[in-house]
């Protein structure tokens, strides 16, 4: 016989195991799986080094999963977001705006974590909470849905009935191809690389976004490592740069990065190993189909520009809960009043991010001055500054 559960969520990525632990402390009965067991160890193999950067609607959410007080002793508050144009026929510094939290808060921006820390402790959570069962090792081989319910089948030869069924299984979601659900697929020719570093000059909590060529080079704060001042960086690049940088050995990567950081924070030192991932924007036709919600990756990825990318799929998960207090669980209405709230503001984001990662990455003259002067006139008219500020954090 099937075993029965209001939810089953498909991945156990961290957008997969917030939304077990956002559930399950609502009470309902949740089963999540994943084909790959978490690495929650910053230096074990496939761990996953790039951090996020949760704004002020996500650590919201955070609480209500019963997490947040787990990840704030381990975050790094980001008080200001520092945007740097080195795009100069010298490739130096030339303009260079704070946009600090004080403006329109009491609280900072946000607070960044690495990732795969951010696994341990949600891990940490889903033991604490009954009801919810996390099984690693087991991917979803197909599902059926029906009015009444779904019922999904696993790769551990077990099948499961459920209200809902979460599609948190990534940006080539099989519940989402299973649906008949498509996508629009931008690709840049770019791919971001992820660590960590080192640095002798404190970041004194700013995030620092240097434009110059490529794509963003953005350090965000970290708590220091073995006493010294510490960033996660995000560097993003073209596919032959990045593939060539991979490739350096330490010594000569540190020196490239350095350069690339204008020299900023000092010379930087590798700190973890490093990881290159892929840019691309991509969003679902729909976001649902019966019995079957879209969050994450498998309904938006945008490039990392910017925090976005896990505080959407956070904000996915928080509309989503708020619509199982208005309808029944998995019923049409609910999910017709989710794709209704969430659908048309992420394509708004995904443009928006796009327009700016084109922008960064040009090499034509003319458009990297034009670049400069717009963060200018942006910092420098305040209502447009803390208009922007309340956008980019999801704020009303």
């Amino acid at each position: 016989m099937s075993d029965r559960y209001d939810i089953v969520i498909a991945g156990g990525g961290v957008a997969g195991l917030t939304a077990a632990a956002l559930f399950g402390s609502q009470g309902y009965s949740v089963l999540a799986v994943d084909p790959m067991p978490p690495v929650t160890e910053r230096d074990a193999d496939g761990s996953d080094l790039r951090s996020t950067a949760y704004l002020q609607p996500s650590v919201q959410v955070l609480e209500r999963a019963g997490v947040w007080h787990r990840l704030k002793p381990h975050a790094t508050a980001l008080q200001t977001m520092r945007i740097v144009d080195a795009g100069g026929e010298d490739g130096q510094p030339r303009h260079s705006r704070d946009f600090d939290a004080s403006d329109i808060s009491d609280l900072p921006f946000g607070w960044n974590l690495p990732n795969w820390l951010i696994r341990r402790e949600l891990l940490a959570r889903l033991e604490e909470i009954t009801g919810v069962e996390f099984r690693p090792g087991v991917s979803v081989t197909r599902h059926l849905a029906r009015t009444a319910e779904a019922r999904v089948w696993f790769s551990d030869d077990t099948d499961a009935r459920t209200d809902l069924v979460i599609a948190a299984d990534g940006r080539n979601s099989l519940l989402r191809q299973s649906a008949g659900i498509g996508v629009k697929t931008t690709r840049y020719g770019q791919k971001a690389l992820a660590f960590a570093v080192t640095h002798p000059i404190p970041h004194q909590n700013v995030s620092t976004e240097i434009h110059r060529r490529g794509g963003p080079f953005t350090l965000v704060p970290l708590p220091d490592y073995k006493g010294v001042p510490s960033s996660a960086v995000v560097w993003m690049e073209t596919d032959a740069q990045a593939e060539r940088l991979m490739a350096l050995d330490e010594a000569a990567f540190n020196a490239e990065m350095s350069e690339r950081s204008c020299h900023l924070f000092g010379p930087l030192e590798l700190a973890t190993r490093r990881t290159a991932w892929p840019i691309i924007s991509q969003v679902a036709e729909r976001y649902t189909a019966q019995r079957l919600a879209l969050v994450a990756e498998a309904a938006h990825v945008v490039p990392p520009i910017g925090a976005q990318g896990l505080n959407m799929s956070l904000a996915d998960l928080s509309v989503l809960l708020d619509e199982t207090h208005r309808h029944e669980l998995g019923s049409e209405g609910m999910l017709k009043a989710y794709e209704r709230r969430r659908h048309l503001e992420v394509k708004a984001r995904v443009t928006g991010i796009d327009l700016l990662n084109r922008t960064s990455r040009s090499d034509a003259q003319w458009l990297k001055d034009l670049r400069a002067r717009g963060i200018g006139l942006i910092h420098d008219a305040t209502p447009i500054r803390k208009g922007l500020m309340y956008l980019g954090l999801g704020l009303r």
